[in-house]
C-alpha cells in the first residue's frame, strides 16, 4: 500500500477529532489513578496541532517535515510528561523517513517502529509498568517481527493491532510502577492505565488510513 502526505495529514486531523470527542472519557479514567486532566491534556495538544497542520502545512508534502511540525507543536502546547514523549515519536519516525512525500510498505513499517521505540527511549518505562509502552510495545515488536518475514503492512498492522488492544486492556490488573499513579499502589489496580487508553486509540484510528 501507499500513503500520501495528504493522508499522513488526514489521520493527524482525525486524532485532533478523536481526542476531543474522547476528552472527558479520558479524564474520568485519569481521575481513579491520576491527576484527572490527561484528555484535556491530549485534547490541547492535538488542537494545536490541528492549527498548524491547517495553516505552517497546507502546502507542506514532505511526511518527514510533517511529523516534525506536528511533534514540536504538540511539545509547544503542552507542559505535562506526555508532551515530550509523543514529541520524541514524531521525531524520531521524522528521522526514519526522511524526504518522502508518500510511504510504502518499508515506509510505515520504519515509521511507526521509529516512533513506538522513540516514546519508550524516551519514557524510559518498561511492559509492566502501566504505562503507554504496554500498549505500544507489543504493536511495535509485532510489526517488527512481521516486517522481517516479508509480510505485507496492512496485513501487519491488524495483528499489531490487536497485540496493543491485549496490552492496553492487560494494565487493568497492573499496580502502577511510574507516574503519578505509583503513589496509590494496589489501589492503582482495576483501571486501565488513560495514557494506554489513549496510546491504543491513536494506533486505531491509523487502520482507517490504510
Amino acid at each position: 500500500m501507499t500513503l500520501t502526505s495528504a493522508s499522513f495529514k488526514s489521520y493527524i486531523l482525525a486524532l485532533t477529532t478523536l481526542f476531543e470527542e474522547k476528552k472527558d472519557e479520558l479524564c474520568e479514567l485519569d481521575r481513579k489513578i491520576g491527576d484527572g486532566d490527561h484528555g484535556v491534556t491530549m485534547n490541547i495538544g492535538y488542537q494545536a496541532v490541528k492549527e498548524t497542520i491547517q495553516n505552517e502545512l497546507a502546502t507542506q508534502d514532505d511526511i518527514s517535515k510533517i511529523s516534525v511540525a506536528v511533534g514540536k507543536s504538540f511539545l509547544d502546547a503542552v507542559g505535562s510528561s506526555v508532551g515530550p514523549l509523543y514529541a520524541s515519536g514524531y521525531l524520531k519516525g521524522a528521522v526514519a523517513i526522511k524526504n518522502k512525500t508518500e510511504l510504502n510498505d518499508e515506509g510505515l513499517y520504519q515509521y511507526w517502529i521509529a516512533f513506538c521505540k522513540g516514546i519508550k527511549d524516551r519514557g524510559k518505562a518498561e511492559i509492566g509498568d502501566k504505562t503507554m509502552i504496554d500498549t505500544l510495545e507489543p504493536f511495535y515488536k509485532s510489526l517488527a517481527h512481521a516486517q522481517q518475514s516479508g509480510e505485507s503492512f496492512v496485513d501487519a498492522f491488524q495483528v499489531a493491532l490487536a497485540e496493543a488492544k491485549q496490552g492496553m486492556e492487560s494494565t487493568k490488573d497492573i499496580v502502577s510502577n511510574k507516574g503519578r499513579s505509583k503513589r496509590l499502589g494496589y489501589r492503582s489496580q482495576g483501571h486501565v492505565d488513560p495514557g494506554a487508553m489513549s496510546a491504543y486509540l491513536m494506533l486505531d484510528t491509523f487502520k482507517s488510513f490504510i
